[in-house]
């Protein structure tokens, strides 16, 4: 009897082990459908919160965010219960509720620290104040926003620390694949909003909110090409006072002459780009390392001028489109340069125009050289002029820079060291090495051989094709593909001037391009070809960086393909690919990565 009692015992035990067990199961599967729908939903609004940005609506964005922090608290809330506690801590399984329980602490943690803060103060922030005006910048409300960025930004990255540490090897596919999302989420946001930090304590000092500040600006001329993007044409003096933006003494490459004795240049990069670096200023950019470019240009300046810049500037003809796509056409008014625009060349200029006019018409329209670059200059004039007056859409104009930076045609160089160790960390600074390179960077840069004004004809594409791995390491090949899209005639319907007219041994009509490619650190370039052949080509180091350069000649329609292949990569991951911006759109450039199909 004794026996029967401790067995009816025993399963009733078991039973209640069982019901309990049971009840468990069911109520972390009520637990982890509670937090799914949280987090599903909070991602949603976050599509939302970013159109009420985009709409200059703080007040729909506060609404937003609040309803966010609504969902992260309820997932939190389901993630941080005892049963849930309890089961992270089973052998096996326990991992999986540990990981979507740091995930709802994370998103709860950027909806609090994050987003509640920048919405904060996103409604003090005046796009009308900020870009540059009549009056100078109000610097105020970017100073005042200035610590909640940066605390955002702590957060955000502390949040993405602790995802990091988890191991996803060890979670099911269901909870290992949004942690992957998570993570690569917040990557990206970190990294727009430590941006966001350090710009919002640069600008005002760089902007002459402290002293008055003066930069070489230099417009880069993308019809005969340089590593950064063209050869200098336009210089001017950019002088910053408060945010008031004012041109000073202008200039042009070639009125600065031969500078003599050369500016020092590192030995490794003179081997590669020749002395003519520090030579002309024609030339500095040949190097697509923007720093060494614009520190050798205000040396230079301050030889001829005597005046030192505390840093330099460039853009491009396309930048300025985007910009006048934002103030509004502007009107050449200076009766000299209305005189040499004559009936052939517009004295109306605006974002769709402006391209064609600097980069192709002037040289058909305008024999004299020093008179295109009369031209050129007075047409920068008059579009810096639209710009420091405040004329057109802030919101557009900021935009239009934005995007000019995206694509590489907008570089900054400071000559404070403090200023430009920050710079340095974005692709801004226009750096080959350092922190704003990612790990399997390859690079691809134009140089004109042709000495001449061609590259408005070349189009160009440029791939990467990851190849299978060889002996544990990785292995890329970059292809280059250039068609010389000038008219048959050329030699003889293009002007001298545009065609070189046979000067440095390239025939009229023809284009010469010298191709540099760029891999990461500590790969080799291992071999090149032209239009599929193995060809010979000059292998250098940049920076612990293979480089191979190769010559292409190209006549009037005729298209070739460079090849280069890299190998002893030892980066495993994806592969970036930077390129000099061109006359071009950027994403007609790069195609996208081709990975081969490995066993």
């Amino acid at each position: 009897m004794k026996a029967r009692r401790r067995l009816i015992s025993l399963l009733a035990c078991v039973g209640a082990a069982v019901l309990l067990s049971c009840a468990a199961v069911a109520w972390l599967g009520v637990k982890a459908s509670k937090v799914n729908q949280e987090l599903s939903a909070a991602s949603k609004l976050v599509d939302g919160l970013k159109e009420d940005v985009a709409r200059n609506d703080p007040a729909s964005a506060t609404a937003t965010v609040e309803q966010i922090r609504s969902h992260t608290a309820s997932a939190e809330e389901a993630a941080t219960d005892p049963i849930w506690v309890l089961a992270s801590a089973i052998p096996g399984i326990g991992p999986n509720f540990s990981a979507v329980a740091e995930v709802a602490r994370s998103a709860d943690d950027v909806a609090n620290l994050a987003l509640a803060p920048l919405v904060g103060v996103f409604g003090s922030l005046n796009w009308e104040t900020l870009a540059p005006n009549a009056t100078g910048i109000d610097f105020g409300p970017l100073e005042a926003a200035s610590p909640s960025v940066t605390s955002a930004a702590h957060a955000v990255r502390t949040s993405a620390a602790r995802l990091e540490e988890i191991d996803s090897t060890k979670l099911l596919p269901q909870v290992a694949e949004p942690l992957v999302e998570a993570r690569n989420k917040l990557h990206d946001v970190t990294d727009a909003l430590d941006a966001s930090a350090n710009a919002s304590q640069l600008l005002p000092a760089m902007l002459g909110a402290l002293e008055n500040r003066s930069y070489l600006l230099m417009i880069q001329n993308n019809a005969e090409s340089r590593a950064s993007g063209g050869i200098p044409g336009a210089i001017a003096v950019l002088n910053l006072d408060k945010g008031k933006l004012t041109l000073g003494a202008q200039s042009s490459a070639t009125d600065m002459g031969v500078i003599s004795p050369p500016v020092p240049v590192d030995a490794q990069q003179q081997f590669i780009y020749s002395p003519r670096l520090g030579k002309f200023m024609q030339d500095v950019n040949l190097t697509p390392d923007f720093p060494t470019a614009a520190s050798t240009a205000q040396q230079m300046w301050e030889r001829r001028t005597g005046q030192r810049v505390d840093g330099v500037i460039s853009i491009d003809p396309i930048t300025l489109a985007y910009i006048l796509k934002a103030t509004g056409p502007i009107t050449i008014t200076n009766p000299d340069l209305v005189q040499l625009a004559g009936e052939s060349l517009p004295t109306q200029l605006d974002g769709g125009n402006l391209v064609k006019t600097l980069l192709s018409d002037v040289y058909r329209e305008i024999e004299k050289p020093e008179l295109q670059d009369l031209y050129f200059a007075g047409v920068a004039q008059e579009a810096f002029s639209a710009l420091s007056g405040g004329k057109g859409d802030a919101k557009g104009l900021l935009e239009g820079i934005t995007r000019g930076t995206k694509e590489g045609r907008v570089l900054v160089w400071s000559a404070n060291s403090a200023e430009q160790s920050v710079l340095v960390r974005y692709p801004v600074s226009g750096s080959i090495a350092g922190p704003s390179v990612s790990p399997a960077e390859f690079g691809v840069y134009f140089n004109d051989g042709t000495g001449a004004k061609m590259d408005y004809y070349v189009k160009r594409t440029v791939q990467l094709f990851k190849e299978c791995p060889k002996d544990g390491y990785e292995q890329t090949t970059v292809r280059i593909t250039s068609s010389n899209t000038a008219p048959s005639s050329a030699a003889t319907s293009l002007p001298a001037y545009v065609t070189g007219d046979g000067n440095f041994g390239v025939p009229p009509g023809s284009v010469q391009t010298n191709i540099v490619a760029y891999g990461p650190v500590q790969a080799h370039v291992e071999i090149a070809k032209l239009d599929g052949q193995r060809t010979e080509f000059a292998p250098y180091i940049h920076s612990n960086r293979p480089v191979g350069v190769l010559a292409v000649r190209l006549a009037p329609g005729e298209s070739r393909s460079v090849e280069f292949t890299f190998g002893k990569i030892v980066q495993h991951t994806e592969p970036n690919l930077v390129v000099t911006p061109t006359v071009q759109d950027v994403k007609d450039v790069i195609l996208p990565t081709q990975n081969a199909q490995c066993g």
